[in-house]
């Protein structure tokens, strides 16, 4: 399937490099993709608390990350914002 944003042949180009990276190289860009999207919503987090403490963003943070069941068994009834 082709992305409207990008050409068939940037797509071939593309395809053909992911082809070709090691193991590492791509665990290493969904590392990096994660890092990225955790630092996005942690920017989205302070926006909308901007008088939170950096504990607290986190917090929050892995809150939404987990869910809350699994927030609450991992680090029990947090006050987190």
């Amino acid at each position: 399937m082709i992305a409207r944003d990008t050409s068939a042949e940037a797509e071939e180009i593309q395809c053909r490099l992911y082809r070709n990276m090691t193991p590492a190289q791509k665990a290493q860009r969904v590392f990096s993709a994660y890092r990225m999207g955790k630092m996005l919503s942690m920017a989205g987090i302070r926006m909308a608390n901007p008088d939170a403490a950096e504990e607290q963003i986190w917090h929050l943070w892995a809150r939404r990350h987990l869910g809350d069941e699994l927030y609450e068994k991992v680090y029990g009834e947090q006050t987190d914002g």
